[in-house]
């Protein structure tokens, strides 16, 4: 047995610490899952070098130390195994959580409408018409980048450029925005339009339209 199993913690200690974490009115799939993610945390922890943990607690949020500790050269070396494609699914999930962290993060469709001074129903709308971006969180709602508002309403020009990248699905929008782009002479489009440069920015949205149809 090496040094790092035997440190590992016990059944008892792990059944412990799910009784003090999961309520008994919790369904099992709860405390199933718990159990079976705490597990994992204390196998790569045992396994994680001071350099990587300190990398790891150094992310601003609890998500963000375990992605952290994921793409570690321990963490990749667990799940490589069960999945090949582990460390690009990573990669996917780290590139998502910096566009939503991005440039003021996000807000709720509750904070839009009260920066609009319109309705949630109108913040809605919208958002349906392809007027606003916005990324859905699923039960949590959706989750508006805050770079689109500016004092008295909305980036100018975002709306025309919305209208251009209609065809591409929401995290390509994203991206689109907040990464640099030749077109806009290395600058992001965001960055552009805040220059009012919109004829840059809807070239630029016409070539990424393409390129994402593709």
């Amino acid at each position: 047995m090496s040094a790092a199993t035997a440190t590992l913690p016990s059944q008892d200690d792990i059944e412990r610490a799910v009784r003090v974490l999961v309520r008994p009115s919790d369904a099992p799939l709860r405390g199933a899952f718990t159990r079976r993610a705490l597990r994992a945390v204390a196998c790569l922890s045992r396994q994680m070098g001071e350099a990587s943990l300190r990398e790891a607690v150094s992310a601003p949020s609890d998500y963000g130390v375990l992605l952290t500790a994921l793409e570690s050269e321990p963490g990749l070396a667990a799940l490589k195994p069960d999945d090949p494609l582990a460390e690009a699914r990573l990669r996917g999930i780290v590139a998502r959580q910096r566009l939503l962290t991005a440039e003021g993060g996000t807000l709720s469709v509750q904070e839009v409408a009260s920066l609009l001074n319109i309705s949630r129903q109108a913040a809605y709308k919208r958002y349906r018409a392809g007027r606003l971006l916005a990324v859905d969180y699923g039960r949590h709602g959706l989750g508006f980048p805050a770079w689109q508002l500016v004092p008295g309403g909305v980036l100018p020009g975002l709306e025309e450029t919305l209208a251009a990248l209609a065809r591409l699905d929401p995290w390509m929008k994203f991206a689109f925005f907040l990464e640099e782009n030749i077109a806009t002479d290395g600058k992001t489009p965001l960055a552009a339009l805040r220059k009012g440069r919109l004829n840059d920015v809807l070239r630029a949205a016409e070539l990424h339209g393409k390129h994402g149809a593709v």
